[in-house]
């Protein structure tokens, strides 16, 4: 078969046109201005973890976005059964221990087949201190691990308390799926510059923690 040199009739060879529309350099697609529409996250640092007691994000986190994300895939740990964590800290602060009220639910469904959605009354926090529970129970088998992401909003506000939602999805240790809900927020109205994640026993095997930033609303 010869090369293919035309599409409707069009030279594809440094095409400038789509079915007679103009597309140079991508700024209209049916007379419609795109404007180098680009994803609006940005990757600000990423943290792989390698049987580390915590990975900490200790820059990056200021006023240059509204709104940041946290997506942490595979992460591993050395102790079988335990909850993958979070807490923050404010600007000027020290220690990750800022005040939490939090919720915590989750779904669940075995490899026997059985099934369940709960709330977690013993996973949240009124106006706690600790650490913020983020799944349930990982466990440690080399094919086992947790995934997801961590939505942080308006951190460098001195008006509001900080908002806080995550999702993820965990290999139990007694082998089964758990889809996990937590939310909540930061009682603070100091600005947070600073994240922390951990498991709640023994060090994080393996693992890679992603930030990014999301356009300013």
């Amino acid at each position: 078969m010869p090369d293919i040199d035309k599409i409707n009739n069009v030279a594809i060879a440094d095409i400038s046109k789509l079915d007679a529309v103009t597309f140079a350099d991508g700024q209209k697609v049916n007379n419609q201005d795109v404007s180098l529409v680009t994803d609006a996250h940005t990757l600000i640092s990423t943290h792989t973890a390698s049987s580390s007691s915590s990975l900490d994000i200790t820059s990056g986190i200021d006023s240059t976005y509204d709104v940041y994300e946290f997506i942490f895939t595979s992460m591993h740990p050395q102790t079988n059964q335990v909850d993958f964590t979070v807490q923050f800290n404010a600007s000027g602060g020290s220690g990750f221990n800022e005040t939490i009220t939090s919720t915590f639910f989750y779904s669940q469904h075995l490899e026997s087949g059985a099934s369940g959605l709960s709330y977690y009354t013993s996973m949240d926090q009124a106006e706690g201190t600790g650490y913020q529970p983020l799944n349930y129970e990982t466990g440690s088998d080399a094919d086992q691990s947790v995934s997801g992401m961590l939505t942080l909003y308006d951190p460098s506000s001195t008006t509001y308390v900080k908002h806080f939602m995550s999702r993820t999805q965990n290999a139990q240790g007694d082998d089964v799926s758990v889809d996990v809900h937590a939310a909540g927020y930061i009682n603070t109205t100091s600005a947070i510059d600073e994240i922390s994640f951990k498991f709640d026993s023994g060090n994080i095997d393996a693992g890679v923690i992603k930030m990014y930033g999301l356009a300013k609303s």
